[in-house]
């Protein structure tokens, strides 16, 4: 019998809390499992259960050895429902969260596409800006926009988020236009975010960061409600192209001192490290990346 089916037994072991019960649900003896078990504490030469009447405790050891187990066990389970159904229709379960302005405003059509494409695919969406723990949390993938890499997770880079200022013409008309940085301050600025004073980061021909502060007009966590606010004339706002590019095309929007540089922020695929893409995940990238490849102002 192989290692991994070895370790696989010591995984249903501690899942179950006990021999008896594992090898109740393995439909094998009892004193097979217990062999197996003793033949891999001999191999690794440490205790690995600490069992006795009435005592059942992993150790460190073997805690350690659990957790390396269950990925290197999942890999191999992974790796045959890849290439024994790779004539197969993709099934079976894929939860991702993504920003929800991001989302819904832009990755709607992709992710109708995915699921018409993958029927048998059982896709859970979960449209939030909250940074979730895939190490931990049941999500096989996310997405998110950030100026930084996500250490916790495995990172690919699918596209860019480019951002501007906008205002509405009527605005500008009452108002008049900025007409180089510093004059921002002066105008009703709207704020994505919760801030008594705020501040804005710009680059200038040397890629060096200049920032204003200023006291917002209106502060929101929605994009969506900013872009509505500002095509009703509320003031100048700052936000992702992805947010605002149909209001531009329909010319209810217009760009503010086009011509400032904006830190480019990222668009990420994240996956927990504890964990490999397997074709259902694989195959929701190539759609979303895709989608990525379009966004650009």
């Amino acid at each position: 019998m192989g290692q991994i089916e070895d370790l696989r037994f010591f995984v249903q072991i501690v899942e179950a809390g006990g021999i008896s019960k594992a090898a109740s649900s393995l439909n094998i003896a009892k004193s097979a499992l217990s062999r197996r078990l003793s033949l891999l504490e001999d191999r690794y030469e440490s205790k690995l259960i600490e069992r006795a009447p009435g005592v059942w405790t992993i150790t460190q050891t073997g805690e350690e050895l659990y957790q390396r187990a269950i990925r290197a066990v999942g890999e191999v389970d992974e790796i045959d429902a890849d290439f024994m159904s790779l004539s197969a229709d993709l099934s079976g379960p894929l939860s991702v969260s993504l920003p929800r302005e991001f989302g819904l405003g832009y990755l709607t059509d992709a992710l109708i596409k995915f699921k018409t494409s993958y029927p048998d695919i059982m896709l859970t969406i979960d449209f939030d800006d909250r940074h979730v723990d895939l190490s931990f949390e049941n999500y096989d993938l996310a997405i998110r926009i950030s100026p930084s890499e996500d250490e916790s997770a495995l990172d690919h880079l699918i596209g860019t988020a480019e951002h501007g200022l906008y205002a509405s013409k009527t605005y500008l008309a009452r108002h008049g236009s900025p007409n180089e940085l510093k004059d921002l301050p002066a105008h009703q600025l709207l704020y994505f975010g919760n801030a008594r004073r705020a501040s804005w980061t710009f680059l200038d021909d040397r890629s060096k960061p200049q920032s204003i502060e200023f006291q917002p007009f209106l502060n929101s966590n929605s994009g969506t409600f900013l872009m509505e606010a500002t095509i009703e004339g509320l003031g100048i706002t700052r936000m992702p192209y992805f947010v605002v590019r149909q209001a531009l095309d329909r010319g209810e929007l217009v760009p503010v001192l086009p011509d400032l540089r904006h830190p480019t922020w990222h668009i990420h695929l994240l996956y927990s490290q504890n964990r490999r893409l397997n074709r259902r995940m694989r195959a929701f990238a190539d759609e979303i990346t895709n989608a990525c490849l379009t966004l650009k102002e």
